[in-house]
């Protein structure tokens, strides 16, 4: 039988949630071979969150997808600290098609603004997204940089834009090159398969009510309006990975915009933090190894080989279920 009253009847305000849920997916397995680096990588993607969002007022959602203890105790303690307001701990790797069936339906916020755990955030990324989110018509999502993306997943945006009268359109190679190289490199391509790829490209830019912002946006960062998101859902993935191309395509088949804003305010950098960039254009960056050893192992026949091994490892170890 209950004895005395619950004290939480006398309390008489309960906190709100912010407008703006900043969602951060973390994947971290084990700490060697790809992922050596990537319990570094998630502390500066966080840190570059708590130092550069200080603009807007939001609350930081970390789901991990079945990581180990190591990276487990790092957000645990983040969280004990009052720096990550909702954190979710799930016991296996639910792909991220699964992750994002929960973030999209947990986060409080009205306004989602998701990233994979290696992205790096430059001031003001967050303010300048949102203006285009709120400025421009129906838009699905915005990714706080530019980079080449795929023209048949944002054809609806250009559609909006060739119809509509106070839309000023540019086409042409309109990405200054170091933002370019410096995203096309962070993904492990040498300088000169960027330069190449960066002779072939072309960029579509807007200009909406003075805002500019480029055509296009991408899976692995960009902030978005929950209720835009709640349409796609459930994501039905068999893979951990490669079928992410379903929500980039999802919006774009249901006439939403998809869009980057003029500015880099984001920086991939994958599982290794050699390709930080600070400042986020025409600052120094810290150049490749161009050793023997580097040279060797990046000969196709070797790389192909190597990294077959090492997928064929993984799964004997990381079997997917």
């Amino acid at each position: 039988m209950r004895k005395g009253q619950n004290p939480a009847k006398y309390v008489n305000t309960v906190a709100k949630p912010a407008r703006i849920t900043v969602a951060v997916l973390n994947y971290i397995p084990f700490q060697s071979g790809f992922y050596a680096q990537t319990l570094d990588v998630l502390k500066v993607c966080l840190g570059s969150i708590w130092d550069n969002t200080t603009e807007l007022p939001y609350d930081l959602m970390v789901f991990d997808n079945g990581s180990c203890q190591e990276a487990i105790d790092y957000l645990l303690e983040a969280h004990q600290q009052g720096k990550i307001q909702y954190l979710l701990l799930s016991e296996k790797n639910l792909g991220k098609g699964g992750a994002w069936n929960l973030i999209f339906e947990a986060a409080p916020g009205e306004v989602i603004a998701y990233s994979d755990n290696d992205v790096y955030f430059y001031q003001g990324w967050l303010s300048k997204s949102l203006q285009i989110l709120e400025t421009y018509s129906k838009v699905g999502m915005v990714t706080s940089r530019p980079f080449p993306t795929m023209p048949e997943l944002y054809s609806n945006t250009v559609q909006w834009a060739q119809q509509s009268a106070e839309v000023s359109l540019e086409q042409g190679r309109l990405i200054p090159w170091d933002v370019f190289k410096a995203f096309d490199m962070s993904r492990g391509l040498t300088e000169e398969q960027a330069r190449q790829a960066y002779e072939t490209h072309q960029d579509v830019r807007l200009t909406y009510r003075g805002i500019l912002a480029y055509a296009g946006a991408s899976h692995w960062q960009f902030i978005a309006y929950k209720s835009a998101l709640q349409q796609f859902l459930p994501f039905y993935m068999d893979k951990p990975m490669g079928q992410v191309l379903v929500l980039d395509q999802k919006m774009n088949d249901a006439g939403y915009l998809r869009l980057m804003t003029n500015d880099p305010l984001t920086q991939n950098m994958s599982n290794r933090l050699d390709w930080i960039h600070t400042p986020p254009v025409g600052g120094r960056t810290r150049s490749r190894d161009n050793s023997l050893r580097r040279k060797f192992l990046n000969v196709t026949p070797v790389k192909r080989i190597l990294l077959g091994l090492y997928d064929r490892i993984f799964h004997w170890y990381y079997d997917i279920q």
